[in-house]
């Protein structure tokens, strides 16, 4: 499985809107790495390349449960 992003955290910058090397940098590579439970998005990428939303612990990698990429968090 390969972990793309945590998908409510992650704000994208506008699209055609012109933004400082500085956001931009901060936008790829300087996320806050927080712990405790999150939703993540994973794909399977040595099998059926399928998206899945992924809810675990980043400290203790405790996954509480797994959805299709397309169903809804609730």
């Amino acid at each position: 499985m390969n972990f793309l992003m945590e998908v409510m955290q992650l704000l994208k910058p506008e699209l055609n809107k012109e933004i400082s090397d500085k956001d931009w940098d901060n936008f790829v590579y300087n996320r806050k790495s927080l712990r405790g439970k999150h939703l993540e998005l994973w794909q399977h990428l040595s099998g059926c390349r399928q998206w899945i939303k992924v809810e675990r612990d980043t400290s203790t990698h405790e996954i509480f449960r797994t959805m299709k990429a397309n169903e809804d968090n609730s």
